[in-house]
């Protein structure tokens, strides 16, 4: 028997003074079971920074045709396509094709490490794309304030971001830094 996608809910009350984006979202995010809390938080991270009206997760890891998270226009074209990790050559370039911005976002370990030496020249030709990495060490502190129900909290401000992730199981004040490698 195939093991379900385990469902979290995320109420996530946004600040953002770098774009004046202040909204509330009300996410469903469901886990698929090759997925770990970090890599899931990665996500969380990913929609709160790009966070749009329009931006929403697919069915990602469930299907090879998706992103992680995209964000459409009205007409149904790809503006944002974000993957997660060290995706491959081919999926790269379908992103890039397939959209007007494509994001990938990493935590900086290393296997992004071996990963980035391999692809950042043929990554720099690519004029829509951008990469950023958040620190290895943010890995186990997010995945620690992970709850089928959370509450969070973000305030963006020049570059810094900083979360308040509040649960059940625990409450968490988080600084998170974002690298950008392209």
């Amino acid at each position: 028997m195939a093991l379900k996608a385990t469902i979290f809910k995320a109420d996530i009350s946004i600040t953002d003074m770098d774009r004046n984006y202040y909204h509330d979202h009300n996410l469903t995010i469901a886990r698929h079971p090759s997925e770990n809390d970090a890599r899931m938080m990665l996500r969380i991270v990913a929609f709160i920074v790009n966070a749009h009206e329009q931006l929403q997760f697919t069915k990602g890891l469930s299907d090879d045709e998706v992103p992680d998270l995209w964000q459409k226009s009205f007409s149904d074209e790809i503006e944002l396509w974000l993957e997660l990790g060290q995706p491959s050559e081919q999926r790269i370039k379908k992103g890039c094709n397939q959209s007007q911005q494509m994001m990938i976002y990493s935590y900086a370990d290393r296997s992004f490490d071996v990963w980035w030496k391999k692809e950042q020249n043929k990554l720099q030709t690519k004029k829509n794309l951008s990469v950023f990495t958040l620190p290895e060490s943010l890995s186990a502190t997010l995945a620690n304030a992970v709850g089928r129900s959370m509450q969070i909290q973000v305030t963006i401000q020049d570059g810094q971001i900083w979360l308040t992730i509040e649960s059940a199981e625990n409450s968490e004040c988080i600084e998170v830094n974002i690298q950008q490698h392209l």
